[in-house]
Formats: C-alpha cells, structure tokens, sequence
C-alpha cells in the first residue's frame, strides 16, 4: 500500500520542485505553497460534486458527443475552473504575487495537489502499470494545464491593460487543452493514439517554451 502510494504522489513532487527551483529571482513563501497545494486538494470535493451533477443530466447522444460532454464540460471546464477560483482567492491581491513567473508556480501547485488526489485514485485501483503511465501523462499534463493557466494569469496581473483579455485566456486556453486531452482518450479511436501522443509532446514543448519566456524574465511583447 505504501509503495503504491508512493509511486502515485512521486511524480507530483518532482515537478513540484522543478516548478520551484525554475523561479530564479525571489522564491515564493513555503506556507503559501503549501496553501496553494491544500487548496487543489480541497477542490477535489465540490469538482467530484459539480462532475456527478453534469453526468446526472447529460443528454443521450451518441458516443462522439457524449465523449465530447465529458471530455470538455465535465472534466476540463469543471476541474479548469475551479483551479482558477483557488488560484485567483489565494494569490490575486497577495503582495507575495510580485512577478510574472510567480503566476505558473501558483497555478502548478494548485493544479498538482488536484493531481495527486486524482493519482492517487487512479494508482490505488490500477497498480503499478497506471502509475508508470499516467506519471509521464496525466500528471505532467495537469502541470502543464497549470503552466498556461498561470504564464497567462500572471500576465494579467502584470500588464493591466491586457488584464481582462488575458485572465479569460488563464482560464479558457485550459480548458480547451484539458478538453481535447480527454476526448482523445474518451472517444476510443485507436488511430487517434498517435494523436494523442502529438498533442501530449506539444503540450510538453509548449509548456516549456512558456516556462523559458517567464523564468529568464524576458520582456513580454503581446
């Protein structure tokens, strides 16, 4: 059981401390970490709440459509959303909250402690297989979800006169990212697999493209 547990909360923890580690000039306060990783945990409850309610009521429709449902209203909109309510109540008005970059380490933490509850679900009932396979996919993607959601919040933050543009980006751009990851997966077309892997390498180049833009404090041009 330990050993299982393990494994599932593993990879969280070594992208939490890249995450960490890659904010160069003024590390963000422990406690306040700490607080926003709680805070993805205690989302897990009403996201599960929110999530039965929309499977309760969804339509009958065919197996693309229903795949959709899930995929984008479900899971992305719900989980994506209440990652961006924890993340702008603990973090928006925070004076801690004093660069661009500080944005993704909040989201990543935020995003990463929902991860680790889920993990863990998914490990404890699938074993060592689910969490070899979703420790280089399922969690490296929740991190990178938290990536843009935080590369755009913290450009908001920055630059108020892109704010309003760029705090519905922080939270739209994941949305559809976590959307289309699921409906891959969701709509069980074997040949979409190599899609799925495509898309999971362009998150991954993506992401850290956002990283490099922010972490070396490069001037942002819109």
């Amino acid at each position: 059981m330990m050993s299982i547990l393990l494994a599932s909360l593993a990879p969280v923890f070594i992208i939490l401390f890249y995450i960490y580690f890659r904010d160069k000039y003024e590390k963000e306060p422990i406690r306040l970490l700490i607080k926003a990783l709680v805070s993805g945990i205690v989302i897990v409850v009403p996201v599960i709440v929110v999530e039965r309610l929309l499977i309760s009521i969804m339509p009958s429709v065919g197996t693309v459509a229903s795949a959709a449902y899930n995929a984008f209203l479900v899971a992305g909109c719900t989980e994506e959303v209440f990652k961006f309510l924890a993340l702008y109540l603990l973090i928006w008005k925070s004076p801690s909250f004093n660069e661009k970059f500080d944005g993704i380490v909040y989201a990543v933490f935020v995003s990463l402690g929902f991860a680790a509850v889920e993990n863990v679900m998914y490990v404890m009932d699938g074993g060592y297989h689910t969490a070899i396979v979703r420790a280089v996919t399922a969690v490296p993607a929740h991190a990178l979800f938290g990536i843009t959601m935080g590369y755009y919040f913290g450009i908001a933050r920055m630059y108020p006169e892109l704010r309003k543009s760029y705090l519905r980006r922080a939270l739209l751009i994941p949305i559809v990212l976590h959307g289309i990851y699921d409906f891959i997966l969701m709509v069980e077309v074997e040949w979409l697999l190599i899609l799925f892997i495509i898309f999971v390498i362009y998150l991954y180049v993506a992401g850290m493209k956002k990283l490099k833009v922010l972490s070396d404090a490069s001037i942002f041009k819109p």
